[in-house]
């Protein structure tokens, strides 16, 4: 037996490792898988160096973090095609840690989050993000999507916000204190920003449109000595790894920030991970395997001073469009970023904020679908409410606790919609009439018993009056809880009590048990009370009314 439980044991490690299976499609997908590289490479520069400015890290960390993390995760996760690094979503986690504690803090966040992601995927938790519902996840999208577009209006108009830590807030504090000539050099630069983003796909869509703004913008700037504020000094070579510092930091007050972290890291990678699958037939995700990956992803990226990362379903989108289908391209996708950082470090220094801040505000514009959300606030009033109640929650307070007021949301419409479900009817007895037929109830009880419905269930069949037999059909419940169980058995104690002879009829064998151990089969008057067949039932409730006295005038308690 043990030997047993040591062989799962180690089949089970092994299918979180990586394997040569992971490359048996590379000699005939590594051309496209080098081109999908080179091109998510080049989308990913703008973005890992607008996310570590807007996180309050620097451009140096979200650099480091696309790229460490990047392989790592490549050559761990679960997925074939994912490409990751630091998202818009996690900005929006961490910016808050950055203004409490400190930048130095981020680093220890990263480790500890990436060791609970990957505890997450050790104990099989890679399915759980199946249970978040489609309207909590476009409702804590476009959430994200309104914050990050706010974290960039203090660059967009070229000032100073202070420690305010809500986004809008700090928007609406910046829009004020903007002055003039340098506010409308930021708005300039946002703007062609924008510009070339929007135009460029239409153009071609392999065009680059976020480097080719960045580009432009910067040349513009430096040839005007525009007054913006730019990205400032790059190092040209990468951290080595160290432990990140942990003085004057308190690990209990960080545990809160990297569970929220790790919660983010993991539906969003999970969730890239499923898109990616969606665009292209890119293999097979293990999702346990996937969590692990980014978990230790984001312990990478924590021992060379970045952040945390995550699958990002942008770069990932680009990378499955591009033609990539192995991990290969994710690994060529980190070494274009190496060579920026080796060739390029002095150019990319002089970036202005303003010019990041507006491919920002394109991706988070970007990020909301009109169609999408237009379906859900049309399609059901609980969805509808789920979505924008969730989204609300995300801007106002926090991420993760816009997720789970969400499903908690989602889960209590789902329960009523069921319990509403399970319905009671009472059904005219089979065969033709007989004197003292309308005195035998035949009730049926149909869809899900269970605890949501119990309660109405109970009120319809124990209130029925002026009858002496109730014959209960149970032959038609899909799903019965041990509340419904115990429900039944309260029918027939509430009924037996005021003289009416319950039967009952058609228990399935896959609820025998259940019923049996909650009392059911104790509650009946005597054991021939149950039936398998409603025929047998019927007479057996025909026979007791004729065996009543004829002077009877009321229900009269009868033997079996």
């Amino acid at each position: 037996m043990a030997v047993m439980w040591i062989r799962r044991g180690l089949v089970a490690v092994r299918t979180l490792l990586p394997s040569r299976a992971d490359y048996r499609d590379l000699p005939r997908t590594w051309r496209g898988d080098l081109l999908a590289g080179v091109t998510v490479g080049v989308v990913a520069l703008p973005l890992a160096l607008a996310f570590g400015v807007s996180s309050g890290v620097g451009a140096e960390a979200g650099l480091v973090t696309a790229i460490v993390a990047g392989v790592v995760a490549a050559v761990f996760g679960g997925s074939n095609v994912q490409v990751s690094g630091p998202t818009g979503a996690m900005v929006v986690v961490l910016a808050p840690i950055v203004a409490s504690q400190g930048v130095a803090a981020v680093a220890v966040v990263s480790v500890m989050a990436g060791a609970m992601v990957v505890l997450a995927g050790a104990l099989r938790l890679g399915r759980a993000v199946t249970f978040i519902p489609w309207p909590v996840i476009e409702g804590f999208t476009l959430g994200i999507a309104v914050i990050i577009f706010a974290q960039q209006v203090p660059a967009a108009v070229g000032a100073a916000v202070g420690d305010e830590p809500n986004a809008l807030a700090a928007a609406l504090a910046a829009v004020l204190a903007a002055e003039a000539p340098a506010v409308l050099w930021t708005l300039g630069i946002v703007a062609l920003v924008a510009a070339v983003m929007l135009v460029a796909p239409r153009i071609h869509r392999m065009l680059p449109g976020s480097l080719i703004a960045i580009v432009l913008a910067t040349a513009i700037a430096h040839l005007a000595q525009a007054p913006v504020a730019a990205i400032g000094a790059l190092p040209s070579t990468l951290p080595l790894p160290a432990p990140p510092g942990l003085v004057g930091l308190s690990l209990p007050a960080l545990l809160a920030p990297a569970a929220a972290v790790a919660a983010l890291a993991a539906i969003e990678s999970l969730l890239s991970a499923r898109v990616a699958a969606s665009l292209a037939d890119t293999g097979p995700v293990n999702a346990d395997r996937e969590l692990v990956g980014q978990g230790l992803a984001s312990i990478a990226a924590g021992f060379v001073g970045g952040m945390p990362a995550t699958g990002a379903i942008a770069r990932t989108a680009v990378n499955v469009r591009s033609g990539g289908r192995s991990r290969l391209a994710a690994l060529v996708h980190a070494l274009v970023l190496v060579v920026v950082v080796v060739l390029a470090s002095g150019l990319v220094a002089s970036i202005p904020l303003a010019a990041l801040a507006g491919v920002l505000m394109v991706t988070a514009v970007r990020m909301v679908s009109v169609r999408t959300a237009r379906s859900i606030l049309r399609s059901t009033r609980s969805d509808a409410l789920v979505f924008v109640m969730t989204a609300l929650v995300t801007v106002s307070f926090d991420l993760i606790v816009a997720v789970l007021i969400g499903i908690a949301a989602a889960a209590f419409f789902a329960l009523r919609a069921l319990a509403r479900s399970s319905t009671v009817h009472r059904e005219p007895l089979p065969g033709p009439p007989v004197p003292g037929d309308e005195r035998i109830a035949l009730m049926r009880i149909e869809g899900t018993l269970f605890f949501g419905a119990a309660d109405r269930v109970l009120d319809e069949i124990a209130g029925v009056a002026d009858v002496s037999v109730v014959v209960i059909r149970l032959s038609q419940i899909r799903e019965l809880d041990a509340t419904g169980a115990r429900v039944i058995a309260d029918i027939i104690e509430a009924l037996e009590r005021r003289g009416v002879t319950v039967l009952v009829k058609g228990v399935q064998p896959r609820h025998r048990e259940l019923v049996e151990r909650v009392g059911v089969m104790h509650s009946l008057r005597h054991p021939k009370h149950l039936f398998t067949e409603l025929a047998p039932a019927i007479e057996h409730a025909r026979d007791h009314i004729r065996r009543e006295s004829p002077s009877s005038t009321g229900p009269v308690g009868g033997g079996g």
